[in-house]
């Protein structure tokens, strides 16, 4: 599966670092998302050949890419993002439970903690069926890059 129009319009984030397929419900702190890894992804060659495990830090990115889909959804209803990117300020307690394979279903759930000065403070999750496979506290911010000069 390939990620929904819904997910590309609202975060810049392309394959193959993508790994959000589609939004499955959302709240007015919250949003739920889902995300298939495909076995042939790029970094089950590596992660780790003949045993193949989708890296922890790609599935925190999942959730960190969730965050971002929520505070652009929340963002719409004042007026858009207005050509702005989620930058990552802060995780905290991050905790693995559980591998996850090639050809499973994670979902991913986001919800916000609180806003504070520029910062939306979160909570994040994953399930692969009725198992538990991460958590994490952290923080977004959403920024206007600047303009980077031309080389």
């Amino acid at each position: 599966m390939s990620a929904s129009p819904d997910v590309l319009a609202l975060i810049p984030h392309r394959p193959p670092f993508l790994f959000v397929d589609e939004i499955v419900s959302e709240s007015a702190d919250g949003l739920v998302a889902k995300r298939t890894l495909r076995a042939d992804e790029d970094f089950y060659q590596g992660h780790y050949p003949g045993a193949p495990i989708t890296p922890g830090v790609l599935l925190c990115e999942a959730v960190f890419q969730t965050g971002a889909l929520y505070m652009a959804r929340s963002m719409t209803g004042q007026g858009g993002p207005a050509g702005g990117v989620p930058l990552l300020a802060k995780i905290n307690d991050v905790r693995f439970r559980n591998p996850v394979y090639p050809g499973e279903t994670i979902v991913i759930e986001v919800k916000k903690k609180e806003t504070l000065g520029g910062f939306t403070m979160m909570s994040g999750s994953i399930k692969s069926g009725d198992k538990r496979v991460l958590s994490v506290d952290f923080s977004v911010a959403w920024k206007v890059p600047a303009a980077t000069p031309a080389s």
